[in-house]
């Protein structure tokens, strides 16, 4: 009896997994709403992440409010001093929410069998978002730790002769001196707690699912139906307030562990250290700036998501 080893193409479209429910335009969406929200926001991320490091015992600015912290930055460095590190943060977010919104689809179709009508429901929500924050984090976290050492380059680091941090030009220099200084160890510093962020993606994404589906089906709508714009801005804006007060203090856990001016023996050593010195106050420094932030930027990324793939 012969034995044929040639495959069908019902075989074959099972071997392509995930790849054959690959959809570019979920790429695109998010390069585009992440970029452009980044450009417009930037500012506020950039003070964030300069008052998540300030813990009291570091030669680093310690601002008072985010309007002094403003005001300091641009005294001291000028308007420019407010884009320090825009570079990677624009890449990073248009990267970061293409591939999260790619593999995120990927993965829904995929477990859907391409089947729009079936829903998902809150486990399988949360599951997809978590899978495809995993796979995003691997992929931006070099640019993360590039993004955060240009958002904490201050003056003082270039003029100050015999410094020990080291200056970096750009986002391409910065890849580049981590490389040599670091190797690619360097690249990969706050991905631990990076993991932890991950549940505040998935969080976010589930809540702003499952609203979307609560909604048509008070409505007596398919769970798919269209909405408004401002009924997509209303979900994301919620959906992003409930990640970011559930999940925050992980965020400043990352920016101190990639910060060039501070050096802890690991994560857990930021976590206890952080308690030691600052207590439950110190894990939720910079969150003003993190929530004016990111509320508006969810809305843009989202809303140009939302539109540019329901009219695709």
């Amino acid at each position: 009896m012969k034995n044929s080893t040639k495959k069908s193409p019902n075989q074959l479209n099972q071997g392509l997994g995930l790849l054959s429910h690959v959809r570019y335009e979920h790429l695109l969406a998010g390069i585009s709403g992440g970029a452009i929200s980044t450009l417009i926001l930037h500012p506020l991320d950039l003070m964030k992440i300069r008052f998540a490091v300030s813990d009291g015992r570091s030669a680093v600015p310690q601002y008072s409010s985010l309007t002094g912290a403003f005001y300091t930055i641009v005294k001291k460095e000028g308007v420019r001093g407010l884009y320090r590190g825009v570079a990677p943060n624009v890449w990073g977010s248009g990267s970061g929410w293409g591939c999260y919104f790619l593999f995120y689809n990927a993965i829904k179709n995929w477990i859907q069998a391409d089947d729009a009508d079936q829903p998902l429901g809150a486990k399988l929500h949360m599951l997809t978002a978590a899978e495809a924050g995993v796979l995003t984090l691997l992929v931006t976290n070099p640019i993360w730790v590039v993004k955060t050492r240009l958002c904490l380059q201050y003056e003082s680091d270039l003029k100050v002769t015999g410094t020990k941090h080291t200056y970096y030009k750009g986002m391409v220099d910065a890849l580049v001196k981590i490389y040599q200084e670091e190797g690619v160890r360097g690249y990969y510093r706050g991905f631990i707690p990076g993991m932890f962020g991950v549940t505040h993606g998935a969080l976010q994404f589930m809540t702003y699912e499952e609203m979307k589906a609560f909604y048509n089906q008070y409505r007596s709508l398919p769970f798919d139906n269209k909405l408004t714009t401002m009924e997509y801005l209303t979900f994301a804006a919620m959906s992003k307030l409930v990640a970011a007060a559930s999940t925050y203090p992980y965020q400043v856990i990352r920016a101190r562990l990639q910060d060039q001016h501070h050096s802890y023996d690991g994560t857990w050593d930021c976590v206890r250290r952080t308690w030691r010195y600052e207590g439950t106050r110190g894990f939720y420094k910079g969150l003003a700036p993190y929530l004016l932030h990111v509320t508006p930027n969810i809305c843009l990324v989202m809303l140009v998501y939302e539109k540019f793939t329901n009219n695709n």
